[in-house]
């Protein structure tokens, strides 16, 4: 996986993060998933990177082929 995304469970609970941040990767995808411009995030979130947007798709991408077993 991603080295700029980490599960600590001493930081935000165990939420996947940005590396060096407390910015869940939840938190970048959710304003990725309402439209804003990788512009805007990184003007609002000055502590990460376009690399760091990156890696958070790509968490999200490789979360996304996890299969569904019917109970």
């Amino acid at each position: 996986m991603n080295s700029r995304i980490i599960v600590n469970p001493e930081i935000c609970g165990g939420e996947p993060c940005i590396r060096g941040t407390r910015i869940p990767v939840h938190i970048i995808l959710s304003h990725l998933a309402a439209g804003e411009d990788e512009k805007t995030i990184l003007r609002n979130f000055p502590h990460i990177t376009h690399q760091d947007i990156l890696a958070c798709l790509e968490y999200a991408a490789y979360l996304s082929t996890e299969k569904a077993i019917p109970v």
